[in-house]
């Protein structure tokens, strides 16, 4: 695994809106969920990471989208 792959999972994530709401939704109802699907992505797409690795790259992220997420979506993260 590798740190460098969050930030690009992230932006690749960010960069497909559909793809962001409905993680967004599951984040709401199933936070830890929503965490696991986004490591699925990343190995589906050859970007692996660890649960760890999408939550510090989310709570380095310093944009107020990723802050408003994270509030919401605390629970599980």
């Amino acid at each position: 695994m590798s740190a460098g792959n969050a930030p690009a999972l992230y932006e690749r994530i960010r960069s497909d809106q559909p793809l962001t709401q409905e993680l967004f939704r599951q984040a709401l109802q199933d936070p830890s969920g929503a965490l696991s699907r986004i490591c699925e992505l990343g190995s589906s797409w050859g970007l692996p990471v660890s649960r760890d690795e999408v939550k510090a790259h989310l709570a380095s992220v310093d944009d107020p989208e990723t802050k408003q997420w994270l509030l919401k979506a605390r629970g599980g993260l």
